[in-house]
């Protein structure tokens, strides 16, 4: 009996209840905005889903199922079949793809797409040569698929979002134990076969949770498919709220890109329940890579140098060129302006979103209860929701608060302070912050787990407070993943667009923004030097993953 007072002061006491207070006010934060889309479109002020049924929601949600699937399902036959051969096989330049398939990533679609348009279009290089090559005067003279297409925007969402599927098959394949390959190869199991019929059902799991990545981040995609006139859910949102100022149908159609999200999730989830594999033997053996030579090894060559030159070389390259072609636009001052805001917002959305993320792992760790627990892996729909559907339910609740407070101050003081949240950057780093909480959760969970429990134990049998604990004890352990999770939250949040067009400020421009803004104007000259400075971020959270993933 003398033991349980003592468990109960190690896990709660006043200090853990604060702890846990707080953990549970972080959760309520995060998932706010997701309740506020669900609230708003079941009460909305003008409700207009009658007419959304009845004319532009079904084309909505059927150029997004099919773009779905088919980014889904072209980026996992990428993504798989390159892990596959880099995993399985030595041929030229195999060491060095192995990690510049990963590059694409570095990308974000929409620069993907305002680069081959202008590589593609009737103006552009391939065109001009084709027509000074064969004599043609005109498009007449020619047949040249449409590029602001459907299916072009298929082809540049995969070549952007293949990595997640093959990062994650890549390390499926690896584990494998060697024995099976064996085996099946003593049976006379052709490669393909062996691919078939051993390979890809053990991976399956992983080449699963990849390809519902991939389709997710599909769904969020709002600049590829704007610049390529593909009216999907996104659009949809953009439309109905921007052009016919109406937040309920907005809403209501980002509870119907939640549904999608959630079915998504759930399959991938499933899945992985139904199909489960462990390796039995007690030495694992690695696949031996088997050395490709002649034609073979061309094939294989090609094969994995496609997609790595579709999703980086292409589009860095244009982008590149426009850059260097336009140099003076380096000291626009409206460059420098977007550089300053991105680096301010993605900076103090990155802090304040690491710091939430411990402090609620933190507080949940110290709490032991059921619902803080519970609460703890739902504050990861954030990542899953698109950045339309949070930029819905963040803006519309704000917005009321912040005519309240201002509303309030004036009757109180008779000073117009003005919109304080939604006049400001506010707003926009609360959107990335639920966006992205779940990367600091996710890496704030992992690197405490491995912090031995008898450390904090020892700390506070010597009279250290929780908050010294945390500081003292857990904080030089877990920075390196602490220092990690900043990067990635950071460069996701110089990535997002569709959040920031909806939630910027008047006269607020990002990076990611001043690209979208000159490109839809087709002056892609000074969208470059804004592109180049992103891919540049992102090259450098490709870095560390591939640094992690060794």
């Amino acid at each position: 009996m003398a033991t349980e007072p003592g468990k109960r002061k190690r896990r709660g006491g006043a200090g853990g209840g604060l702890w846990s207070l707080g953990a549970a006010v972080i959760a309520a934060i995060v998932l706010l905005p997701i309740a506020s889309v669900v609230w708003i479109a079941f009460s909305p002020s003008d409700n207009i889903w009658p007419h959304l049924l009845s004319s532009t929601l079904p084309r909505y949600l059927r150029n997004t199922v099919i773009l779905m699937l088919s980014v889904g399902v072209l980026s996992g036959m990428v993504g798989a079949g390159a892990a596959w051969i880099i995993t399985h096989y030595r041929f030229p330049l195999s060491r060095w793809l192995e990690w510049l398939l990963l590059l694409p990533l570095a990308i974000p679609a929409y620069v993907g797409a305002y680069a081959l348009v202008d590589l593609l279009e009737y103006a552009g290089p391939v065109q001009t040569a084709l027509r000074g090559l064969m004599g043609w005067q005109s498009a007449r003279d020619y047949w040249f698929p449409e590029i602001r297409s459907l299916g072009a925007a298929v082809i540049v969402l995969s070549a952007a979002l293949y990595p997640y599927v093959y990062l994650l098959a890549r390390a499926a394949f690896r584990e494998q134990s060697g024995a099976s390959e064996e085996v099946a190869m003593s049976l006379g199991a052709s490669a393909w076969r062996r691919f078939v019929r051993v390979g890809l059902p053990l991976a399956r799991p992983a080449i699963a949770a990849g390809m519902a990545i991939v389709m997710m981040e599909t769904v969020n995609d709002f600049g590829t498919v704007d610049y390529f006139a593909v009216q999907t859910l996104t659009t949809g949102i953009f439309s109905v709220w921007l052009q016919s100022n109406n937040a309920g149908g907005a809403a209501q159609i980002a509870c119907v890109v939640l549904v999608l999200v959630i079915v998504l999730v759930t399959l991938e989830k499933s899945s992985r329940r139904r199909i489960r594999f462990f390796n039995l033997s007690r030495t694992h053996r690695p696949v031996a890579r088997v050395q490709l030579r002649g034609a073979t090894a061309f094939i294989a060559t090609l094969a994995c140098l496609a997609p790595f030159v579709m999703g980086f070389v292409l589009p860095a390259g244009v982008i590149l060129r426009h850059a260097l072609a336009n140099a003076g636009r380096w000291a626009d001052p409206a460059l420098v302006g977007a550089l300053a805001n991105t680096l301010t917002v993605g900076g103090a959305a990155a802090v304040l979103t690491v710091m939430a993320g411990v402090f609620m792992v933190y507080g949940v760790r110290l709490s032991g209860r059921g619902l803080p627990r519970t609460l703890l892996p739902l504050t990861t729909i954030g990542y899953a929701a698109p950045g339309a559907v949070l930029g819905v339910g963040i803006l519309i609740p704000l917005a009321a608060l912040d005519h309240r407070i201002a509303d309030t101050v004036e009757a109180v003081s008779g000073i117009d302070i003005g919109l304080v949240l939604t006049g400001s950057a506010t707003a926009l780093v609360l959107a990335y912050s639920v966006r992205f909480f779940a990367i600091a959760q996710g890496a704030a969970d992992a690197a405490m787990g491995r912090v031995s429990p008898s450390l904090p134990m020892a700390a506070r049998s010597l009279g250290r407070t929780q908050g010294q604990v945390l500081g003292q004890v857990y904080y030089p352990l877990i920075r390196g993943s602490i220092g990690s999770a900043l990067l990635l939250v950071f460069v996701d949040c110089v990535k997002e667009l569709p959040a920031t067009l909806l939630l910027r400020p008047f006269n607020f421009n990002t990076l990611a923004t001043r690209v979208h803004d000159q490109a839809s104007l087709e002056n892609l000259g000074d969208a470059a030097p804004a592109a180049i400075l992103v891919i540049g971020v992102g090259l450098a959270a490709v870095g560390l993953l591939a640094r992690a993933n060794r």
